[in-house]
């Protein structure tokens, strides 16, 4: 009786095979992601252009005040400057109000990337609505053509968004 308990053992395992999303849900799902997009752009729009003088004269990351990304394999690194909380012009950027101190630095998904930049106030965007962005530094060589496609990936959000991108390299700005 081995017919039997090779129906027994099938109704106890159950099936594993999982069914491919219909074309009507994957339509859906389409419209869902554009018209989140669109949404993330509307939001993205209240920030002014950018100011190609002022970005385009930052020689280093570390002075830059918008937001920038460096992108690793699995998620990308979201630096935001904090706006100074003291109005005065008194001691800006000196040893008692530095810059280092305001930068705040977030790990996010790519597919979480146009929340987080939304969620980012509009005083951290003093260059306007510009990204830079850079891939992370010590890759291993394995490694980097994930890196570089999500490079790509993010580079394609950021123009989703109407964000202009900033490219930069371990040696310098592209």
């Amino acid at each position: 009786m081995p017919f039997p308990a090779l129906l027994v053992s099938l109704a106890l395992t159950g099936c594993t095979h999982t069914a491919a999303p219909s074309t009507d849900e994957a339509r859906a799902l389409a419209a869902e992601v554009a018209q989140e997009t669109n949404l993330a752009r509307q939001q993205m729009e209240l920030i002014p252009p950018p100011s190609k003088t002022r970005y385009m004269a930052v020689k280093s990351l570390t002075v830059w005040e918008n937001p920038y990304l460096t992108v690793q394999g699995e998620m990308v690194t979201l630096h935001v400057v904090v706006a100074d909380a003291n109005t005065s012009d008194m001691g800006v950027g000196g040893i008692l109000r530095p810059i280092g101190a305001r930068r705040r630095e977030l790990n996010v998904r790519v597919s979480d990337l146009p929340t987080a930049l939304n969620a980012i106030p509009e005083s951290s965007w003093p260059y306007g609505r510009v990204v830079a962005v850079e891939e992370a530094h010590e890759v291993p060589v394995k490694a980097r053509a994930e890196v570089r496609r999500n490079v790509e990936s993010v580079i394609k959000t950021l123009n989703d968004l109407g964000v202009v991108v900033y490219e930069w390299s371990e040696t310098g700005r592209s």
